[in-house]
């Protein structure tokens, strides 16, 4: 039997401004190492979304903050003894701090569309851009299923269950939420009324100093036998994030399947700190949808 070689995971982005011109303006860098053009990408830690991996590794390269829009494709390629897979996004800069020369990147450049067809090194990152330059503009609507909890057999029967809490691991994933939430530039917090999804979203909302908005019609003894309910309010949020608001909110197993259908998607499993990232146009309508498990 052949022994398969190993896969490099990587992400990065095709981050794109507006220059003074008004003409839309590309993000390359200069790699020393191997004198040539490219988009900013780079590997995933060990305990990253991959997600977060794109806009880390986009800030490192570049000194430049962004927060994700649409994906845009993944590139597969040989590298030595195996494969090394790099999923893109839009990247759209929300800060900027002067670049210092580095031994893996030396430059940066803003370049017109044209310019850095020209410069860039590859052929395949060049097509990249031609599918960035196309995306139409979304935000994100992420719904998210909650972190780990302590286990119902675990939780005081006195105690009601919509109190219990998250475990150490749900702990460590909602830590790890972090990243994931900022890389899509979340600047709104919803969640049901139980502790152990206000908790998934208390360290994103502490750093970024939000607050969780907490809706009972969300927790599994509402929204379970009030499906209209919770139809409501996810499209009232649907509405809201399509008008600009990057949004995060936080259920329940039972009650996800009727939040999916609220926006039209079909049932599909979650597991703890699993993310849906809906990318919704500014009439509501569904652009794409990505899924993200929990590293943790």
């Amino acid at each position: 039997m052949g022994v398969s070689g190993k896969r490099i995971v990587a992400a990065g982005t095709v981050t794109m401004r507006r220059g003074t011109d008004g003409i839309p303006e590309v993000l390359l860098v200069h790699r020393p190492r191997y004198d040539d053009w490219s988009l900013p990408k780079g590997k995933l830690n060990n305990g990253e979304y991959l997600p977060a991996c794109a806009t880390r590794e986009t800030e490192e390269e570049t000194a430049v903050s962004v927060h994700l829009g649409l994906p845009v494709a993944e590139l597969t390629y040989p590298v030595g003894g195996g494969t090394k897979t790099v999923s893109y996004w839009q990247g759209n800069p929300a800060s900027s701090q002067p670049h210092e020369v580095g031994a893996e990147v030396d430059q940066i450049a803003w370049l017109s569309v044209t310019q850095a067809l020209r410069q860039l090194s590859y052929p395949d990152e060049r097509e990249l851009i031609h599918r960035a330059v196309n995306l139409p503009h979304a935000t994100p609507l992420l719904i998210v299923r909650h972190a780990k909890a302590l286990p119902r057999g675990d939780w005081a029967k006195h105690k009601p269950d919509h109190k219990r809490p998250l475990d150490a691991r749900g702990h460590a994933q909602s830590e790890s939420l972090v990243e994931l939430l900022g890389a899509y530039g979340v600047n709104r917090l919803v969640s049901s009324a139980a502790t152990r999804c206000h908790q998934t979203l208390k360290p994103f909302a502490k750093i970024c100093d939000l607050s969780v908005e907490k809706h009972e019609s969300l927790t599994e003894e509402v929204g379970i036998d009030n499906p209209k309910g919770v139809t409501k309010l996810i499209k009232s949020l649907a509405v809201e994030t399509a008008a600009g608001t990057a949004t995060a909110v936080c259920g329940h197993r039972p009650v996800l399947p009727t939040m999916l259908a609220a926006l039209g998607l079909p049932d599909q499993s979650f597991r703890t700190a699993e993310a849906l990232v809906v990318h919704l146009g500014a009439d509501a309508t569904v652009h794409a949808v990505e899924m993200h498990s929990s590293p943790l």
